[in-house]
């Protein structure tokens, strides 16, 4: 372990890039899976077919795929995006599908009557949708929502194959130097398993708050 501790300071950088990586993603996956969630629920039928469609598309491909068309595939028309850049918009797309289902089955848990009852006192739809339902489907969606985010967090490592030098490629790096791999991989399996209870502690705490708020 002393070539760990020599080098903890290059794979706490690689750390940072994962947890930056992770968070990035999230945030921006987030908003799609909510955009996609009340599109499949309230739009029109061709908005519905097309949210239906990017949903079936991303859950029914690898991630691994989906890395490759943006980073190799997109530059054959003229757009070449960088490794991080490429990682982003791979990983928010793609945990956007997956959290869009969690958020639309968290939406249809709250029940109707109380949008009945939030309409007739004279709320706009989208009123009610923003105070009255997202509030309640909130604590229904954090539990699996954690799931999705750790998983996203453990994803991450395939971003090394676009030489994204997330902790995953860092630890590779050390190896190709040192011709040792054992102590490498353990050191960052333990950051990985580290990083998730930070998060699952997270949410947790977050999801008691829902529950005595609603």
């Amino acid at each position: 372990m002393e070539l760990v501790l020599h080098n903890l300071d290059y794979l706490l950088k690689g750390a940072y890039y994962t947890l930056l990586i992770t968070l990035v993603s999230m945030f921006f996956g987030f908003f799609i899976a909510l955009l996609v969630a009340i599109a499949r629920l309230k739009g029109n039928r061709v908005i519905r077919l097309l949210a239906q469609g990017y949903v079936s598309i991303i859950r029914g491909t690898p991630i691994l795929v989906q890395l490759f068309i943006v980073y190799y595939g997109l530059p054959d028309y003229g757009l070449i995006l960088g490794p991080f850049t490429a990682a982003y918009i791979s990983l928010s797309i793609n945990i956007g599908a997956y959290l869009s289902e969690t958020f639309r089955g968290a939406i249809l848990s709250v029940s109707k009557g109380q949008t009945e009852a939030a309409l007739s006192i004279g709320l706009t739809p989208w009123q009610t949708m923003r105070k009255v339902v997202l509030p309640q489907a909130a604590r229904v969606a954090i539990p699996p929502m954690g799931n999705t985010f750790i998983g996203m967090l453990k994803e991450t490592s395939l971003v090394s194959i676009v030489t994204v030098t997330e902790l995953l490629r860092s630890a590779q790096l050390l190896i190709a130097q040192y011709y040792v791999a054992m102590p490498f991989y353990l050191a960052i399996a333990i950051m990985y398993w580290v990083m998730s209870l930070l998060f699952t502690s997270i949410l947790n705490r977050v999801e008691k708050k829902l529950s005595k708020a609603y």
